[in-house]
């Protein structure tokens, strides 16, 4: 295969407001223009605080939302395009891990049946060997083949999600879009789950869209990283380069609060977000900005994404970070 795996271009999703007061009101831009790709065997992290759309993204990639407006293309094929049983072969190799462990299995189906469930609506493979099958995902995951007829709410909350990802594997996925898979985890559970993944992948050879909040975590799994703000993106680049030597003010903020021993440099950003269904005519970070240069033009004109030191930076005085 040439060129990335995945590519999304300027893609945006916009709500209608609800409720007697807001009815007629201007939408909420959850998601305003976006574009990023993944490479084959790629993890590309998604990161931002709540409510930011970074989940939104991830559900409109596998059509769970419909976009505004964009482009999706998954090894080529137009997925927004895609219908009926076009659409069924594409969701076959783009799965969803969610955040919810016990929420996203049905509680009254046993776990191995909600594993085979994918191989049997795909027809994988004979009835017969399904079972095989299923042992096998297990296996791979580290879940005990024998624990199969127990229900959702027998296994631990670590349990649940390599349940999740063991389905999520069923079908055979090429992406994997991870929606905030380790936040309702413990810690220490959190960094085995990051393991397997990371595991997965080596193995299999699967990319990821990873969706969290958290940089720390984001870090430890991603080749390239996208912070986002305000429904769109406001820096990427390589993880490692991301990370040491941050662009935007926003993703420093996002850094400092990274817990670490000693740690004595902490920004506390003031202020609110602006509204999601406002158009700001400048920066939507301005309001909150702790940059020593901000000025009149990130209140007026809004920064888009350019290049900087191998960088996408969308902030007027990057190059005085």
């Amino acid at each position: 295969m040439t060129g990335p795996l995945l590519r999304v271009e300027n893609l945006a999703r916009h709500y209608a407001p609800r409720g007697m007061l807001r009815a007629g009101g201007p939408p909420i831009r959850a998601v305003d223009g976006i574009s990023f790709e993944i490479g084959a065997g790629e993890t590309f992290g998604l990161v931002g605080e709540s409510g930011c759309g970074k989940s939104t993204v991830g559900r409109a990639v596998l059509r769970l939302e419909e976009p505004t407006r964009g482009s999706i293309t998954f090894d080529g094929r137009p997925v927004l395009d895609a219908n009926g049983e076009g659409l069924r072969t594409l969701r076959r190799q783009m799965q969803m891990v969610f955040q919810d462990p016990y929420g996203s299995l049905n509680p009254r189906m046993p776990i191995g049946r909600a594993i085979a469930e994918g191989i049997e609506i795909h027809r994988l493979a004979p009835r017969s060997e399904i079972p095989a099958r299923v042992a096998a995902l297990m296996a791979e995951v580290g879940l005990d083949p024998a624990l199969a007829g127990r229900y959702p709410h027998q296994f631990s909350g670590g349990q649940r999600q390599r349940i999740g990802i063991a389905r999520a594997l069923a079908v055979e996925p090429r992406l994997l879009v991870c929606d905030e898979p380790v936040s309702a985890l413990d810690v220490s559970v959190q960094a085995q789950v990051l393991n397997l993944l990371a595991d997965l992948q080596r193995t299999r050879g699967l990319a990821y869209l990873f969706i969290a909040h958290d940089l720390a975590v984001v870090r430890q799994l991603s080749h390239r990283i996208a912070v986002m703000y305000f429904g769109r993106i406001v820096e990427s680049g390589p993880a490692e380069t991301l990370i040491q030597a941050p662009r935007h003010p926003y993703t420093r903020a996002l850094l400092s609060a990274v817990p670490t021993a000693g740690r004595t440099d902490q920004i506390v950003l003031t202020g609110d977000p602006p509204s999601p269904s406002s158009v700001q005519p400048g920066c939507p970070f301005a309001s909150r900005c702790f940059h020593p240069s901000r000025n009149a033009r990130c209140q007026a004109e809004r920064p888009e994404l350019r290049p900087l030191h191998g960088h996408q930076v969308a902030c007027h005085h990057a190059e005085e970070s």
